[in-house]
């Protein structure tokens, strides 16, 4: 498999993000879902309405997100567009709970552990999707990037316990961790194989580069200093970069960050994704 490109800036400004956006020379057309985390209430490292609004409204895009399955303010759609609300994405887009009246079924081809996958029942709704991921550490799953966005991002509550449970909604704290992240690998299959891979592009950003999730109400603060953006076509490029550059940082600050992952094996996620033939591990940087 020939080297993905991934193209990376330091600055982290909303003109550096359309800059890479057209350097991934990949324009999305139809309905143009935004998928990005819009952050549990309490937190604040999220990505900002300002940072991403001129991309957002460069390509029509609507914010889209789904229900969470575990306890907080966004488990339900009352409280989760309050969230939605609060944190300012309804002032610079339309947004869009795609779980709010239910879920799709898709199927999953050639996974670890998962035959389907459950997401918002709106995600047939859209065309193309650009995938704008904050990169950060993440309690379960090490780190969260592009695949976790789009896998237990895009699912529906109830398919956030089913793939954190491998299949077993019940088990959703209490599967074998290995298999919980390959079933983040086997639900990204689905939804590329679904939304097609020439109709995605992907964002990550690496700043407030906690060792916490978006997710979290009460983040740990970042440690390290912010690395910049990073974009790809290719998935499992984009966030074996953002790991990369996390180890290869000279801020002390890392250790943290780090520990996080490897006391997950975050990396799993995206070794997973790369047998399930999404993307490869194998990249160059291209600088903005």
């Amino acid at each position: 498999m020939e080297k993905a490109k991934v193209y990376f800036t330091k600055e982290i400004t909303p003109e550096a993000l359309q800059k890479l956006y057209h350097a991934m020379g990949r324009d999305l057309k139809g309905k143009v879902a935004v998928k990005l985390s819009t952050g549990e209430p309490g937190g604040h490292n999220f990505l900002q309405p300002a940072l991403i609004q001129p991309l957002v409204q460069e390509v029509k895009g609507t914010i889209v997100e789904c229900n969470t399955a575990y306890e907080g303010r966004r488990n339900t759609t009352k409280e989760h567009w309050k969230a939605i609300e609060e944190h300012g994405f309804t002032k610079i887009a339309p947004c869009d709970i795609m779980d709010e009246e239910g879920e799709i079924s898709l199927p999953v081809k050639g996974g670890f552990h998962l035959t389907e996958n459950f997401v918002g029942s709106h995600f047939e709704n859209y065309h193309s999707m650009l995938v704008l991921s904050h990169f950060k550490g993440h309690m379960m799953g090490g780190f969260g990037g592009a695949l976790k966005n789009i896998s237990i991002g895009i699912a529906s509550a109830h398919g956030k316990a089913h793939i954190h449970g491998v299949g077993d909604p019940e088990k959703l704290w209490t599967a074998d961790h290995d298999s919980f992240l390959e079933c983040m690998a086997d639900a990204d299959q689905s939804v590329i194989a679904f939304m097609g891979s020439e109709n995605i592009v992907y964002i990550n950003v690496a700043n407030r580069l906690s060792i916490d999730c978006d997710c979290d109400s009460n983040p740990h603060e970042p440690e390290m200093a912010d690395i910049g953006v990073f974009a790809s076509l290719d998935p499992v490029a984009v966030d074996q970069a953002c790991v990369d550059a996390v180890y290869n940082s000279p801020d002390p600050g890392k250790a943290s960050l780090i520990e996080r992952m490897e006391s997950r094996n975050g990396i799993h996620t995206v070794e997973a994704a790369a047998k399930l033939g999404l993307g490869s591990r194998e990249y160059e940087i291209v600088e903005i």
